[in-house]
């Protein structure tokens, strides 16, 4: 959709770069921002790159809303994109809808931009950034702001958003409640053929509007569905998470039970290896007193027979 491409045109690889370093840079918590800016612009000044370090230190640090929506505009790209498209399907309708039409899409509109403002919340609190009541305001005003006007949608679809978004007090071109058209104007003597065209004009307008509201209330309900399954396969992922982070413990626990045997074992080893060798030792002390022994048997013995001989 041309509404989520900030750039266009073919760009060298360096400009490619410099604008994904930006990107990133803007899904930088605002505590770590400048920083992180810096570091950035230095790296690229080291590179010999001049003018992607300007662009780079001329960045804005953004606001912790502008952070979160900017958050969620890159965390949930297919989300984010059909919540751009739903606003051009709204905007498309409000300009023809009647007062009872506006009413329903506006109550879809506010259900949808709720539930974008939470994922956007429960990103930033994965990143360790908790939002008060206060920025959920200023990123749900951001939101709405998206839908309503088109120029909000092309800066939030650049992904850098410095602050938070205002939206106009209502939908451009929205149509005026149903008690205010003008009436139509009443000749003196109405020819049927002129009622007859008038009639097929209004049920043409109704038909069209019918078909504008099915549309939009289609698209709400989509986008509203999408949302849902994102919080369902969101918590799927984090029950899995969860699992896994059981498992890990588990399997840690297992290991260092393991080392802790592996330890005794090595342990035992060594003391056998300590009770072996005295042993041995013992073993070749013994057969050397029993060799000596045997010896001084064997001299003994012909001492003897030599004495014996000499009584002779």
């Amino acid at each position: 959709m041309a509404a989520v491409s900030r750039r266009k045109g073919v760009k060298t690889g360096a400009e490619r770069d410099v604008e994904a370093v930006l990107d990133d840079l803007y899904t930088t918590p605002p505590a770590d921002f400048v920083a992180r800016r810096e570091e950035l612009a230095a790296a690229a000044k080291a590179a010999d790159h001049v003018d992607d370090a300007r662009r780079i230190h001329a960045a804005r640090r953004p606001t912790l809303a502008a952070w979160a929506a900017n958050l969620l505009l890159r965390s949930q790209p297919q989300e984010s994109r059909q919540f751009l498209e739903l606003g051009q399907a709204l905007r498309e309708a409000y300009r023809t809808l009647d007062a009872v039409g506006i009413n329903e899409l506006s109550e879809q509109r506010r259900r949808i931009v709720a539930a974008l403002s939470g994922q956007a919340a429960q990103l930033a609190q994965e990143a360790g950034h908790r939002l008060s009541d206060q920025v959920r305001q200023d990123v749900e005003s951001t939101l709405r702001a998206v839908l309503t006007d088109q120029d909000a949608a092309d800066q939030w679809a650049g992904g850098r958003l410095e602050g938070a978004l205002t939206p106009p007090s209502d939908f451009p071109g929205t149509a005026p409640p149903t008690g205010a058209a003008h009436k139509p104007r009443r000749e003196t003597t109405p020819q049927p053929s002129a009622r007859t065209r008038a009639k097929n004009e209004l049920a043409e307008r109704r038909r069209q509007r019918e078909e504008r509201l099915d549309h939009a209330r289609t698209a709400a309900e989509e986008a509203a569905q999408r949302l849902r399954d994102a919080r369902t396969e969101e918590a799927e992922a984090e029950a899995a998470r969860q699992l896994a982070r059981d498992g890990h413990d588990q399997a840690r626990k297992l290991v260092s039970a393991a080392e802790q045997q592996l330890h005794q074992a090595q342990q035992e080893l060594q003391r056998a290896d300590r009770e072996q060798r005295e042993a041995e030792e013992r073993s070749h002390t013994a057969a050397d007193a029993h060799a000596r022994a045997r010896q001084e048997a064997r001299e003994a013995e012909r001492e003897v027979k030599r004495l014996t001989s000499r009584k002779r």
